[in-house]
């Protein structure tokens, strides 16, 4: 059934189209299959996740693209976890382009999501450069394959469906690895990276989100393993140096794979987590990321003993388009920002981080509302590059999606990099008993995606957002307009016969 509500979100009026499968009980039942490829770069490849460029010298463990395509009846939506930093928006429509010919899944049925891993590829602008050249010059790039890696996951998880059964639930993790990384000062502001015992320092700024939600797929006739996602708050930048890494998630998917079997595919979604990150303020040393994985990782294990199984997995899917307002810019702060940038190329220095930070803020934003597509915004940017928003104005036409499993389990996907404040308000406010929120889908262009009192108390993430203020709880009053969607339509369809 396919459907539109009108939905008012942070002052904006959405459309949300829905899409969702409310079946009778001797209609076909619930199909998942998965399936994972290699996406790893080659060495010498830029390293995402910093503001000055370096190269890749060898792998510390793969870069995975890992795909769930849910299937009922002739409705199919597929979510892929990708190592990577984001999703760029070129990525996620060329992607769901190539997939959707494949298979049939509808291109808006396809999530994409990326884990944020900072030992990942800096691959927006090969992806830039390879969608604007022709065959066959363009297929010995790194884009091709990531590209066809993502794309062959889909493919592969839609042809293995079959009958499956869900177990899901939510478990704590009681030992300290996820800190809110901003803090307010005695002077009213708020500063990123502080430590408690900084005289300056009055207190974090902000809350954790220290559940970890769980999504156990088995075969209904085996009831084998088949993939778990698991889905927790924590920034993905705990390796650091110049490997590829999948981060702290592949201390999970070892763990996953020893406990439930080496054909287990084990999924990660990162929640929340664009004021969250692993350095404890009262501790001189930092965790290192052995000991974050194997923490979670036990965590995770105990948590695959209390999973409860979803009896009516009824498949829903809904998603709403969202229009978040970009910051505008002048043409001297273009000009300006552009020189800078072009200062930092030729190895000249600027005078503080957040002043490169801005700039290139700010030239990406020229290139997002103004068009502006030159050779040297090329060379100046990487992440922010985009032929499919190149000039597309004021607002990005963002998206939201959940996919839901009867009246137990939701899964959020929301763009950006998000507060946790708003994913633990979407939490609060869900009628499903696992609600997972899972951030950077579909694209990343917008940045951080902090809460409206932190634009009034400032630092990193607010300085690193290209959203006007009001952005995140528009994007987080839509999720909440879907799950309420979702479970309306769960109720109706558990109701008994009249």
């Amino acid at each position: 059934m396919t459907n539109a509500v009108r939905c008012l979100c942070g002052g904006l009026l959405v459309l949300i189209g829905l899409t969702s499968v409310m079946l009778a009980a001797e209609s076909p039942g619930l199909q998942i299959g998965v399936a994972e490829t290699d996406i790893t770069p080659p060495t010498g490849f830029l390293v995402a996740g910093y503001y000055h460029e370096r190269q890749a010298t060898g792998t510390l463990n793969p870069l995975k693209a890992r795909a769930l395509v849910f299937g009922q009846g002739s409705q199919r939506v597929a979510f892929v976890a990708c190592d990577v930093i984001g999703i760029a928006r070129d990525l996620s429509c060329e992607v769901r382009r190539r997939a959707a010919a494949q298979t049939g899944i509808p291109e808006t049925h396809i999530v994409l999501a990326a884990t944020h891993s900072h030992t990942a590829p800096e691959y927006t602008r090969d992806l830039y450069q390879y969608l604007g050249e022709s065959a066959p010059e363009r297929e010995s790039r790194y884009a091709a394959r990531l590209i066809g890696g993502i794309v062959e996951a889909i493919v592969q998880a839609d042809a293995q469906r079959q009958p499956a059964a869900v177990d899901t639930g939510t478990v704590q993790q009681e030992t300290p690895i996820a800190f809110n990384r901003r803090f307010i000062m005695r002077d009213g502001s708020a500063q990123t990276w502080m430590r408690l015992d900084n005289p300056a320092v009055v207190r974090s700024a902000g809350p954790i989100d220290p559940d970890v939600q769980l999504m156990l797929v088995r075969a209904a006739e085996s009831d084998q393993p088949v993939s778990l996602l698991t889905n927790f708050a924590l920034h993905l930048d705990t390796v650091g140096g110049t490997l590829w890494s999948a981060d702290y998630p592949f201390y999970v998917e070892q763990m996953v794979q020893q406990t439930l079997g080496p054909q287990v595919i084990s999924l990660f979604g990162n929640g929340c987590c664009g004021d969250i990150n692993h350095v404890d303020p009262l501790a001189s040393a930092v965790n290192k990321t052995d000991f974050i994985g194997q923490s979670l990782s036990g965590t995770v294990q105990q948590g695959l003993s209390q999973l409860i199984r979803i009896a009516q997995p009824t498949l829903w899917f809904g998603t709403a388009e969202v229009p978040l307002p970009l910051q505008e810019v002048t043409a001297e702060d273009i000009a300006r920002s552009r020189t800078m940038l072009a200062d930092l190329k030729a190895g000249r220095p600027v005078d503080t981080m957040m002043d490169q930070v801005v700039a290139y803020k700010i030239v990406m934003l020229d290139h997002l509302r103004n068009g502006t597509a030159d050779a040297e915004t090329e060379n100046l940017i990487n992440c922010g590059l985009s032929r499919t928003w190149v000039g597309v104005g004021a607002q990005l036409p963002a998206e939201v999606q959940v996919i839901a499993l009867g009246q137990d389990l939701a899964i959020v996907c929301l763009p950006g990099e998000v507060f946790v404040e708003l994913g633990l308000a979407i939490k609060q406010a869900s009628p499903f008993r696992t609600t997972l929120v899972v951030e950077l889908c579909n694209c990343v262009e917008m940045l951080y995606v902090p809460t409206r009192v932190a634009y009034a108390l400032g630092s990193y993430e607010v300085t690193n957002t290209a959203l006007q203020p009001g952005a995140g709880e528009a994007l987080a009053e839509a999720a909440v307009c879907l799950l309420r969607q979702a479970a309306a339509a769960a109720t109706a369809a558990a109701a008994p016969a009249p």
